[in-house]
């Protein structure tokens, strides 16, 4: 009798990386096609059951590492109660409105308001339209090097042309600047809807601003009656050391942009501000912003479970020891610098085929790393918060040994 297992057939005809090749969208010409099966903490392991520490968390995504079981058990509660019901904004979905209570808690007063998106990208585009219908301008700032997203108008905003040129025209009324430049600005005046910047610029490899700066820029936005949009995509939820990057600066955004961590390693995205702002989405024209997929109630009681980890947990409260460990180990003649603020850390050689020569030996060898957007001479160090020492000996041991034995 044929076989109704398609599923079957098609794997005995072809390996999983043929498919892979075959089927899935492809975001370069030589993708790395590890074939992983399972990861947990901060370890992964592929198909061959060869191990690896994994010392980027899914880019800033699993800060209490892969699999904790107090997410994997809330995404199966939720999942046995419904999973999507209907547009975000409309229906009282308690895994949205527990999460977005308990946020809101430890953020400013007047960060009240958290408008749920599907992705980071999502979250600078809803920003984008709200910075818009309340200033009524049209004219945004942005930084050169810096990323809020690959979709159409977070792609605007993104300070670099290398990745624009292909996909012009983009959106008119946007200027990029260079970031941490007091003489910048000047340049925002009272024809300028917000100015978006990410506390601490991750893809340019961990470029974090003066503290002076960032608190003129402040003052320059309220001045001028501009909404500054502070973007913690990546460095929010502990990253750099506190539970908001702006902390460190004494700083308070008009709009803060979340994402990565916050789904708990499900997708979800955030714009939060204050309710007053917040309204005006609602009408004139009504439905000013929706998305099908923002809020997600089994993300939400992911992201809710994975939040209530890091704080039950404190595992802030070891970021800055463990960002002391790894500098104080990563000593080679071969690195030129590491920049670094928290467990985000940026490892700098010569050049790019250097740096991805690095690379590749360390992923053989069981780290798994990649590189920078913005600076590709340098090798991300992100790891789960949730890394322990002898993980973060181990893991330098190995790129100390790559290091040695680089030509």
């Amino acid at each position: 009798m044929e076989s109704h297992q398609p599923g079957k057939k098609m794997a005995g005809n072809a390996s999983m990386r043929h498919l892979f090749l075959q089927h899935i969208g492809q975001t370069s010409e030589t993708p790395l096609a590890l074939h992983i099966t399972k990861a947990r903490g901060s370890k992964l392991w592929d198909a061959a059951g060869k191990e690896y520490m994994d010392v980027i968390g899914g880019i800033s995504v699993c800060n209490i590492g892969h699999c904790h079981p107090a997410v994997v058990e809330a995404i199966q509660k939720q999942a046995q109660q419904y999973l999507h019901i209907m547009v975000y904004g409309e229906l009282v979905e308690s895994p949205q409105v527990e999460y977005a209570a308990r946020l809101t808690q430890y953020l400013p007063p007047s960060l009240n308001s958290v408008f749920f998106t599907a992705s980071g990208s999502e979250a600078t585009e809803g920003a984008m339209k709200l910075a818009k219908r309340v200033t009524g301008r049209s004219e945004m700032i942005s930084f050169k090097k810096s990323y809020h997203g690959s979709t159409q108008g977070a792609l605007s905003m993104m300070g670099s042309e290398y990745w624009q040129q292909a996909f012009r025209p983009l959106l008119p009324g946007i200027q990029q600047f260079v970031y941490n430049d007091m003489d910048m600005l000047d340049r925002i005046t009272e024809q300028t809807a917000c100015v978006f910047a990410e506390t601490v610029q991750a893809e340019a490899g961990v470029q974090v601003p003066g503290k002076l700066w960032l608190q003129a820029l402040r003052k320059r936005c309220t001045d001028m009656g501009a909404l500054l949009v502070l973007d913690e995509i990546q460095c929010g939820f502990g990253r750099n050391g506190t539970l908001w990057a702006f902390e460190q600066f004494d700083v308070v955004p008009d709009i803060l942009l979340l994402g990565k961590a916050l789904g708990g390693g499900m997708p979800l995205g955030a714009f939060i501000a204050d309710k007053k702002i917040m309204d005006t989405l609602s009408y004139n024209p009504v439905l000013g912003h929706i998305n099908t997929f923002g809020g997600h109630p089994v993300c939400c009681a992911a992201g809710l479970a994975a939040f209530n980890v890091l704080l039950a947990e404190n595992l802030i409260a070891s970021v800055k020891e463990k960002e002391a460990l790894f500098r104080s180990l990563l000593q080679h003649k071969k690195i030129k610098k590491i920049n670094s603020l928290g467990l985000m850390m940026a490892v700098f050689f010569d050049d790019y085929a250097m740096n991805k020569k690095i690379i590749d030996a360390c992923i053989e060898k069981g780290v798994f790393t990649d590189w920078f957007l913005f600076a590709s001479e340098a090798m991300r160090i992100v790891p789960p918060l949730s890394i322990t020492y002898d993980e973060i000996h181990k893991a330098a041991a190995i790129i100390l040994s790559v290091l040695d034995e680089a030509g």
